[in-house]
């Protein structure tokens, strides 16, 4: 049976598990409304998360055929892999960010192998060993790729505005842009007062954008057909203030817990980031790829432990801050590079 907690004011949280994953589970949250009851994000797409889902809006008298809307945080398997079964059983509209409805759109167009061919390519032009590549270019071979989460997710169908007001009966949703977790995440603002009266500003599903004990991963926004320089962490630095200004009273998160002094927890996650930022230049006093500098990070675990796939992410997440490093004139491609390494710019801490 699934874990359902009730907020108060028609709103409730259900535990809906991820397979293999030490994040356990995501909490989708369930919305009353004059049409129906809306979800927010779906879980991810497994049997056993599909049984939890259901089990969950059993709990409340519900059944996943009464749905009447799913609005997605963003693209991710774990809050977007359920959304088109979602759709199928009960004839809901699913709703994202037109920039994560763009990533949906690509991977289920792409040829067979492009995912692969792509992160083989970027993984070699920053450094990576033979070692590495060599079992993605094994898989690409074999055609396991096919067995890729997400690579047929649901097209939405519904395309969410930055400050829209959703359309949902008797309720006041404002969506909230936060790129930066992926270039379309958003956080929604239920412009209501607390049902338990705790001073702020409503309450805000934050997705993955605000958690209370984690810093979410920030990497490049990946796209083989588009060379735009972008800037993932400054994005989310960005969103973070924003989301601090709000005042919200509590916050609804998809991972962890709801909590409250959404303005602290910012200011955790900015400092945060501006000390990482200023370690890694202490780092590339001499010239380092983005390989070596993600092997000399500071990760949950030595980089000897990580897991095959959670090295990719942690590379994606160390070019993320060299762009925001960049970006700031405090660290610089070495011309000539290859692979491309980079070297800060004057002394750490000047």
């Amino acid at each position: 049976m699934a874990r359902v907690t009730e907020h108060g004011g028609g709103v409730w949280s259900l535990e809906v598990p991820i397979p293999d994953n030490p994040l356990g589970h995501t909490l989708v949250h369930v919305l009353d409304t004059g049409r129906g009851p809306v979800l927010v994000d779906t879980g991810w797409d497994d049997p056993a998360s599909w049984a939890a889902l259901a089990d969950g809006l059993a709990a409340l008298g519900l059944a996943v055929a009464d749905v009447h809307g799913v609005v997605v945080t963003h693209h991710h398997p774990d809050h977007h892999g359920l959304s088109g079964r979602v759709r199928e059983a009960s004839g809901a509209w699913i709703a994202m960010h037109a920039a994560d409805i763009a990533v949906v759109r690509r991977t289920r167009e792409a040829r067979p192998g492009a995912w692969l061919d792509y992160l083989a390519g970027k993984l070699a032009a920053v450094g990576a060993p033979e070692e590495h590549l060599a079992p993605l270019l094994a898989a690409r071979e074999s055609g396991r790729m096919r067995t890729l989460p997400g690579l047929r997710a649901a097209l939405p169908d519904r395309e969410i505005a930055p400050g829209e007001l959703l359309d949902l009966a008797g309720r006041r949703l404002r969506a909230v842009w936060t790129p930066g977790h992926t270039p379309g995440h958003v956080c929604l603002h239920l412009e209501e007062d607390h049902p338990a009266n705790l001073p702020g500003r409503g309450r805000l599903f934050s997705g993955d954008h605000l958690l209370p004990g984690i810093s979410p991963h920030v990497g490049l926004y990946e796209d083989p057909e588009d060379s735009t320089v972008t800037d993932p962490l400054g994005d989310y630095l960005d969103s973070l203030e924003r989301i601090g200004r709000l005042g919200a009273a509590e916050v609804l998160p998809a991972h962890q817990h709801a909590f409250t002094d959404a303005p602290a927890r910012v200011r955790e996650l900015l400092a945060h980031h501006e000390e990482r930022l200023t370690g890694l230049l202490a780092l590339l006093a001499a010239p380092l790829t983005p390989w070596q500098l993600a092997e000399r990070m500071e990760w949950n675990r030595p980089w000897d432990e990580i897991p095959y796939g959670s090295r990719n992410i942690a590379v994606s997440e160390a070019e993320a801050h060299l762009r925001r490093l960049v970006k700031l004139g405090r660290a610089e491609a070495v011309p000539g590079s290859d692979p491309v390494a980079y070297v800060a710019v004057g002394r750490p801490g000047e």
